[in-house]
């Protein structure tokens, strides 16, 4: 075996093995699960948010298409406060998440579409930096999902952060079989994607995603949710506390080349 292929055969294996130990129910049946790579794309106003958003849909989403990843997510802040991209690439294994940089290099087409951003020049790149998580997609939620795709859509993306392993992975339990996602469902607050940060900042932590078909929609959703007595019962239950010692909120909105 060449050095290269070894070590290539390594760091997927130990990619694996890390899903494996997550300690998520189910985690044997990890290559049935979405590997989910959720992408923030540090931007500047102005010409180079627009030439990005161009790079997106002319380039970068069919090619992403090409090589096996769908739908793929692209949302900017609701409220315009700063003008970064997350982008959410889905992946059918740890295989293909290891072999898309590969993929993409040689896709022509790509390339070709997308000099403007890589082969942008020092002066003037296509953005400032990347900020990256791989994440495994939960068993109650095992694949994206695209919810009806309306011109006034938000959606919601909220991380909780854990103080230990152990409490991060009961509230993973939580969600998949204590009943959380079954009740987002029930109250309206669909699900597009539930993941295990397995590498990434601020770990041990979760991230999701709901979409709602418009901030009325969003506000009913929660109000629902909080008041419902499952919801009651969930918080209250011994075994869930402390599970969660810091959230992240943001509302977002899609751009218009995105898939969900």
């Amino acid at each position: 075996m060449q050095r290269r292929d070894f070590l290539g055969s390594t760091c997927l294996a130990g990619a694996a093995a890390l899903g494996a130990a997550a300690g998520v129910a189910g985690a044997e049946d990890a290559p049935k699960k979405q590997w989910l790579e959720l992408r923030l794309y540090r931007l500047e106003a102005g010409p180079m948010r627009e030439k990005f958003e161009a790079f997106l849909r002319d380039a970068a989403i069919p090619a992403l298409n090409r090589a096996g990843m769908e739908p793929i997510g692209a949302f900017g802040w609701m409220d315009d406060s700063t003008p970064d991209v997350y982008v959410l690439r889905p992946y059918k294994s740890i295989e293909d998440f290891a072999a898309a940089p590969g993929r993409l290099a040689a896709d022509a087409e790509f390339q070709k579409a997308g000099a403007a951003i890589l082969d942008a020049p020092k002066e003037t790149p296509g953005f400032k930096r990347i900020e990256s998580s791989l994440m495994l997609a939960f068993d109650g939620c095992p694949k994206v999902e695209v919810p009806t795709k309306k011109a006034t859509r938000v959606f919601q993306l909220r991380t909780y952060e854990s103080h230990s392993d152990a409490k991060a992975r009961k509230k993973i339990e939580m969600f998949n079989t204590g009943g959380e996602i079954a009740l987002f469902r029930t109250t309206g607050m669909n699900p597009v994607f539930f993941g295990q940060t397995l590498i990434g900042t601020k770990l041990p932590n979760l991230t999701y995603m709901l979409g709602f078909d418009d901030m009325d929609a969003n506000k009913a959703g929660w109000d629902k949710f909080t008041k419902s007595p499952e919801w009651d019962k969930m918080k209250n239950d011994p075994q869930y506390k402390d599970t969660v010692s810091n959230i992240t909120n943001i509302l977002l909105k899609p751009l218009a080349c995105s898939q969900i």
